[in-house]
């Protein structure tokens, strides 16, 4: 049997070594958070709550910690939009993914900047009867180098309005900060839109996996320094 002294002596050591080990692994856990926040950050915008009273609205700061045209507060993503994109609270188009879409009835684009940046990815759904692309850059407002475009393909169904909808994405190196959405106005609808995944709404599966590799780094550590304090 320990001697009080070294049962105390005992006890504050490991205790320390717990404290320690915990340290050393929040520590891990957020430096790999924070080396990886850009990537894994996915990040999706279904435009659902936008407009309610009046059913087309501005969509105005709904994404950016203000409020839309009709007065409804969103998620603050940091996410701003170009004065001229427009949702629609209920369109009830067949295959449509949301209640909520993003369209625009003027000029030829709605711009979308991301201020914080994003990784790895971009994709939405979409419904077109329009020559229509998408252009990824690393600046904001449109501005900088092109990271990405996509040319949508036009999906239109005679009688049908906005019935036909595709998932489209594309992958890029770099950090993007804003998207231009070029098309006709009044015959695009975006839904889905989601900033670092290729796939629409589901994040990358290396993002996953590096996760998974993080959370294993950190449990070995903590092992470790548990069977050294032992």
């Amino acid at each position: 049997m320990l001697a009080d002294h070294e049962a105390a002596g005992f006890f504050q050591f490991t205790t320390g070594g717990i404290m320690r080990n915990f340290t050393l692994a929040a520590a891990a856990f957020a430096a790999f958070t924070m080396s990886t926040a850009a990537s894994a950050a996915v990040v999706v915008l279904d435009f659902d709550g936008v407009a309610t009273t009046n059913n087309v609205a501005a969509v105005g700061g709904f994404y950016n910690g203000g409020v839309s045209a009709d007065g409804n507060s969103g998620t603050n993503y940091g996410v701003a939009f170009s004065s001229n994109a427009l949702a629609i609270n209920s369109y009830n188009g067949s295959g449509e993914p949301n209640p909520g879409i993003l369209f625009f009835l003027s000029g030829g684009a709605v711009t979308i900047d991301y201020a914080a940046g994003f990784t790895t990815g971009f994709s939405f759904n979409y419904s077109s009867n329009s020559q229509a692309s998408i252009t990824v850059y690393d600046g904001l407002g449109a501005t900088g180098n092109v990271l990405a475009t996509l040319n949508l393909v036009n999906n239109f169904q005679s009688g049908c309005g906005y019935c036909a909808w595709d998932p489209i994405g594309v992958s890029f190196a770099g950090i993007a900060k804003s998207i231009d959405f070029a098309g006709g106005a009044n015959f695009v609808g975006y839904d889905n839109i989601t900033f670092g995944s290729a796939t629409p709404g589901i994040p990358e599966p290396a993002t996953w996996a590096m996760m998974i590799i993080g959370f294993g780094m950190v449990g070995s550590a903590l092992r470790r320094r548990t069977a050294v304090a032992a």
